[in-house]
């Protein structure tokens, strides 16, 4: 269990906190991934975890040791508080064997020889490096050289690993073994993990929990299948995965259901358990790959939740066609389809989508019924 209460962390003096007053409960055995662009404040989280960074003020507990606390002026050094940590960079040591690097934090914290170099051998096999214990640790590819950064994180078996991108720097097929070994890892050792990504696609694989942060504030959490079928926010929305979003008014409201008139005509939706009221305005998301397309002069538009348009734009995309749905100048939907029929530029299609694929959002940006695609930026 790991236990944040009320962390402020601001570098500059007047300037915006990177973490603004967060609290958050992490049960143990959890994997969590603090999720976010740059500067949200997801690194600061976990290097005050960690010990590397001081708080102004707040409180953290892991386990049943308090690691830091403003109030009771208690900070343990980074060594004390039973940790493991990957950074982005595989911070190996080029003068040192496979073994010599793993066994370092061992030496540091004065395990006796024999017993050390058992639980080296343990975690190297843990990480499927066994074979390596001797070779120069620059010799590895880089998929390996993270490896032995996490059998090093390991080796001391920590009650909680703390890893701050760790595969940002590695190519796509590595990375999504990687991520899947990593994951496996963690429920073979029953390890609390908290990850750092900016990468939707990690956290929504990896997590058991993903954390969307913003400017310094958890702007909402949940599993992921949760946060991405019902967000709260359009920036959540968005940033977790390719998203339209369509506005109008409220003209219908009930128990679990609502209907909108707007530029997209009359929609009906699920109000995912928010209440919404007669006359409100609302933005809904609708998801791509919600959204189903047939030829117009076959199957024309009728009642809600159809919408007529012209194919833009339309791309292969291996598993599914991506094409822009031109309604009218200025409003376009995107959608994805699976089905393989390849849709042709000037196409004339009928959009349409069930109300449970239209859910409410906190417009806390610009609305516009377009595809935002999940920010790749760190």
């Amino acid at each position: 269990m790991i236990t944040i209460e009320n962390l402020v962390k601001a570098y500059d003096k007047g300037a915006p906190p990177a973490i603004n007053d967060i609290s958050l409960e992490i049960p143990k055995g959890t994997f969590l991934t603090l999720l976010g662009p740059s500067g949200c404040g997801k690194s600061t989280t976990l290097r005050s975890i960690a010990g590397l960074e001081t708080p102004d003020s707040g409180a953290i507990v892991i386990g049943d040791v308090t690691a830091y606390d403003s109030r009771e002026r208690i900070n343990l050094a980074p060594a004390k508080r039973r940790i493991g940590m990957v950074f982005q960079s595989y911070a190996i040591w080029p003068h040192m064997t496979v073994a010599g690097n793993v066994s370092y934090p061992l030496k540091r914290q004065g395990v006796p020889r024999a017993k050390a170099k058992q639980m080296v051998t343990d975690a190297l096999e843990l990480v499927g490096l066994s074979a390596m214990a001797s070779r120069p640790a620059p010799n590895l590819s880089g998929g390996q050289q993270q490896r032995v950064a996490l059998a090093r994180a390991i080796v001391a078996r920590p009650e909680v690993l703390l890893l701050d991108e760790p595969l940002s720097n590695l190519d796509t097929g590595l990375r999504r073994d990687l991520g899947r070994y990593l994951r496996d890892l963690q429920r073979e050792l029953g390890l609390t993990v908290v990850y750092v990504t900016h990468d939707h696609n990690e956290a929504m694989s990896m997590s058991d929990v993903v954390v969307l942060m913003r400017s310094g504030n958890i702007l909402e959490q949940g599993t992921p299948e949760a946060i991405y079928h019902t967000p709260i926010t359009q920036f959540g929305a968005s940033f977790l995965g390719s998203a339209n979003f369509l506005t109008g008014t409220v003209t219908d409201a009930g128990p679990g259901r609502g209907m909108i008139s707007g530029e997209a005509g009359e929609i009906a939706f699920d109000d995912a358990g928010r209440q919404v009221s007669s006359g409100e305005n609302v933005t809904l998301m609708l998801r791509p790959d919600q959204i189903t397309l047939q030829d117009s002069a076959i199957h024309p538009a009728s009642g809600v939740n159809h919408v007529v348009g012209t194919i833009r734009s339309p791309r292969f995309l291996g598993m599914y066609w991506e094409s822009s749905v031109e309604v009218k100048p200025g409003l376009v939907l995107t959608a994805r389809t699976f089905d393989g029929k390849p849709w042709r530029e000037g196409d004339h299609v009928v959009a349409s989508f069930p109300p449970s694929a239209c859910i409410p959002v906190d417009a806390d940006q610009p609305a516009a019924a377009t595809i935002t695609e999940g920010a790749e930026s760190k």
